[in-house]
């Protein structure tokens, strides 16, 4: 997963296309970064060019960035449960 920040005010409005069914879209292009950014940002989210603004090499318009989520699991390893202190007495567990 990748959890994304989006500034919808810089969003372009001529970019904003109403469909037929009344909703409001834009395209957008969700692309890897080389490196991390700043806040350890992993993707950059930008719109959408048409092939004029590509062939025309127009400027990128940046509308927010993404991290790539990866859920933690604790794991401990053998070495870990060693270092563990000694439990002193077993005789308040329920079982």
């Amino acid at each position: 997963m990748i959890a994304i920040s989006l500034c919808l005010s810089d969003i372009p409005k001529d970019k904003i296309k109403k469909a037929a069914n009344g909703k409001h879209y834009v395209n957008l292009i969700l692309s890897e970064r080389k490196e991390k950014g700043k806040y350890g940002e992993t993707h950059a989210l930008m719109v959408s060019k048409t092939k004029d603004e590509r062939e025309a090499k127009a400027d990128t318009v940046y509308v927010g960035s993404g991290t790539l989520w990866e859920e933690k699991v604790f794991a401990p390893t053998p070495e870990a449960i060693a270092d563990l202190p000694a439990a002193d007495d077993f005789d308040d567990l329920p079982f």
